[in-house]
Formats: C-alpha cells, structure tokens, sequence
C-alpha cells in the first residue's frame, strides 16, 4: 500500500535525523566531560591558564551540543547532555574557588539549573583534595578560607528541597557533600591541633634551654 510506504518513509527520515543528532551530541558531551576533566587536573597542579582554555574547548562542544540538539529536545533531555554540564559546571567552578574568583552562576556558564547545582556539589569534594594538598604545605588559614566555602556552598544546597526528577538526584549529591565536609573539618581540625601541640612544645623546649646556664669551658694549667 503505496500511503503506509509514505508513512514509513516520513518516520524513517525523521528517526534518522534525530539519530544522527543524538550521535553528534554524544560525541560532543564525551568531549565536555573530557576537557572538564582535564581541567580539573591542571587546577590541582596550579595551571590555571591550561584549565581556562581547556574549559574554553568544552564550552564550545557544549554550545554545539545546543545547535545540533535544538529540534531534538527528547534526545536533549535524555540526561547525557545534563551530565556533561554537570562536569562542566564543576571543573569552571572549581578553577573559581580555587583560583580566588567570582563563583560563575548558570547563566554564565549556559547549563540547566539542576547540573550546575550537582556540580556545585561535586566541586566540594575537589576542594577538599585541595584543601589536603595545601595543608601538607602549613598553610591553615588558607585552608580554612576554603573549608567556609565548602560550608556556603553546601548550605546552599541544602536549601534546594525538591523532588529529584526536578534536581537530578540533587539530594544524594547533597549528602555526598556533606560527609566530604565533616570528614575535612575533622582532618582539619586534628591537623591544626597537632600544629599547635607541636609549637607548644617547641617553645617549651626553647625556654627551658634559655633557663639552663651554660657550662664554663674547665680552665687549663
């Protein structure tokens, strides 16, 4: 029957168009979540202009992602796409924190809602691999100005009590973070005592050596 071969012509064609969308789109989130990535592992090393231009390389997949998408908003919804905003918005605010800059919010950043607040809360575990590597270098206060950020960022993301089809899952990424949070105050904390036992005990040390006379060198004949 000559009309069913023109319905299956019709949906045929448009299967193949939104198929080849969705293979597009694919390969671009794989290379958002790649360049993220990386990203995040220039941050930790302090090469901050090689995460800005690799973050820059993600953006640009991810604005493709929107154009190739655009008439595909079943496929664009799928989650991929949101996983790959997701890396995208924690690798951009990570360099951020990390960096001593603004926070981008999503609009900066061109993601949904919901991936950029899972990937606000992803963040706060690279903070505190930060937070470890610059302890192991003494430098407390600057690891405590990053442990109020982790707190700030996490009570903001506490307050976002929705049902999860709305958040993406938000809600165990929240109590992800939260176990991340009190794990690092508490490495902090016994880490700051530790420092302090040991200057106490060092000046110990250095006013009881002041306090001892010195022996006279015994005279010769």
């Amino acid at each position: 029957m000559a009309e069913l071969d023109d319905i299956a012509d019709k949906i045929r064609s448009s299967f193949d168009e939104k198929y080849l969308a969705r293979e597009k789109g694919l390969a671009l989130s794989r290379t958002v979540i790649r360049d993220s990535a990386n990203a995040i592992r220039a941050v930790h090393r302090g090469e901050f202009a090689q995460a800005e231009e690799l973050l820059r390389r993600a953006s640009k997949a991810r604005g493709e992602i929107d154009d190739a998408l655009r008439e595909h908003q079943d496929v664009y919804n799928a989650g991929f796409v949101q996983d790959a905003q997701k890396e995208y918005a924690e690798a951009s605010i990570t360099l951020a924190i990390i960096a001593g800059r603004d926070i981008p919010n999503p609009e900066d950043l061109v993601v949904q809602y919901a991936p950029y607040l899972n990937g606000m809360g992803e963040a706060i575990g690279e903070l505190r691999r930060h937070v470890l590597d610059v302890l192991r270098t003494g430098r407390v206060h600057r690891c405590e100005e990053i442990l109020r950020i982790m707190d700030d960022l996490y009570a903001l993301l506490v307050t976002m009590d929705y049902p999860d089809a709305m958040t993406g899952g938000l809600r165990r990424t929240t109590d992800v973070a939260r176990g991340i949070l009190e794990k690092t105050r508490g490495d902090l904390t016994v880490a700051i005592g530790q420092r302090q036992l040991e200057d106490t005990v060092r000046q110990f040390e250095e006013r009881l050596s002041a306090q001892v006379p010195r022996r006279q060198p015994r005279k010769t004949t």
